[in-house]
C-alpha cells in the first residue's frame, strides 16, 4: 500500500472541535483512511492513469480540460512566481496551491487546524465536515463588499495530502456552500496530476507553477498536456 492516498477516507466522524493527532512512529504515519485503492485523484505523476483524458500542463499541476473553464494564474506582485490557479466554472470559482510536505506526515492536519484557529481568531466560524476528499473546512468569514461594508461570506478549504506534497483547494461562489454547485469544480479536482520534483524542498514551499506552453525544466516528466490546436478554456494570467 502506497504510504498516501490520493484522497483521504470517510472513516468515523470528523473531530469537533480540533485536537492533536496521535504520534507514531515515520513508518506507521499514515493519514486517516489512506488507500491505494481510489478510483479518482488528485493523482501522484507516479501513480496516474493512463487515461485519455486532455490536461493542461502547469509545471507542478496538470489540470483537465473542461468546456467553458477559465482558468488564471495569479502572482502577489508583477514579476513575482505564480502562486496559484484559479479555474472559474458555472458561476463558481476554485483556488489551487500546492506545496512541498514532509515524506511521512500528513501537512494537511497541521494546515488545517492553522487556518481554524486564524478564522476564529478574526471573528470568523469554522466546521470541519467529511467531504469527498476527506476532512475539510466549511467557514463563514468577515469581508468587504464593494461598498465597504462588512460582510459574511462562505469558504469552503479543502486539502489533500500526496507523497512529499500538499494540494489545497479553495472553493467560492456557490460551490463553498452548494454540494450541486461544486459538482464540476470537484469532479476537475479529481482528475488533477501533481508532479513533485525531486528537489529536496522545505515543507510549506510552494511548488513551482509555469504557463501553458513554457518549456518544462529538467526534472518534468513527459505527460500529456494541451493540444495547442484543439479548442480549450480561456486562459489568463494575473500578475
Amino acid at each position: 500500500m502506497a504510504l498516501f492516498s490520493r484522497r483521504r477516507g470517510k472513516d468515523g466522524p470528523a473531530p469537533e472541535p480540533l485536537q492533536e493527532e496521535g504520534t507514531v512512529s515515520q513508518e506507521e504515519r499514515e493519514p486517516e483512511g489512506a488507500s491505494a485503492d481510489d478510483a479518482t485523484g488528485p493523482w501522484d505523476s507516479r501513480q496516474a492513469p493512463q487515461d485519455e483524458v486532455n490536461r493542461i500542463d502547469l509545471g507542478s499541476l496538470r489540470i483537465p480540460v473542461v468546456d467553458g473553464m477559465q482558468l488564471r494564474l495569479e502572482a502577489p506582485q508583477p514579476g513575482a512566481d505564480i502562486a496559484s490557479v484559479s479555474l472559474v466554472l458555472a458561476g463558481s470559482q476554485m483556488s489551487l496551491r500546492v506545496f512541498a510536505a514532509p515524506r511521512s506526515e500528513s501537512l494537511w492536519d497541521e494546515v488545517r487546524q492553522e487556518i481554524t484557529t486564524t478564522i476564529t481568531d478574526n471573528g470568523g466560524e469554522v466546521t470541519v465536515e467529511e467531504g469527498p476528499f476527506g476532512r475539510e473546512l466549511s467557514t463563514v468569514v468577515p469581508v468587504l463588499d464593494p461598498s465597504g461594508k462588512t460582510v459574511r461570506s462562505g469558504l469552503r478549504l479543502v486539502g489533500v495530502d500526496g507523497p512529499r506534497w500538499m494540494l489545497r483547494a479553495d472553493f467560492l461562489g456557490a460551490a463553498a456552500t452548494s454540494p450541486e454547485a461544486a459538482t464540476a469544480l470537484e469532479e476537475i479536482l479529481g482528475g488533477i496530476i501533481v508532479h513533485r520534483d525531486s528537489l529536496p524542498r522545505p515543507p510549506r514551499e510552494p511548488l513551482p507553477l509555469h504557463a501553458p506552453g513554457q518549456a518544462p525544466g529538467p526534472e518534468v516528466e513527459d505527460l500529456p498536456g494541451l493540444d495547442p490546436l484543439m479548442p480549450g478554456p480561456t486562459i489568463a494570467e494575473v500578475r
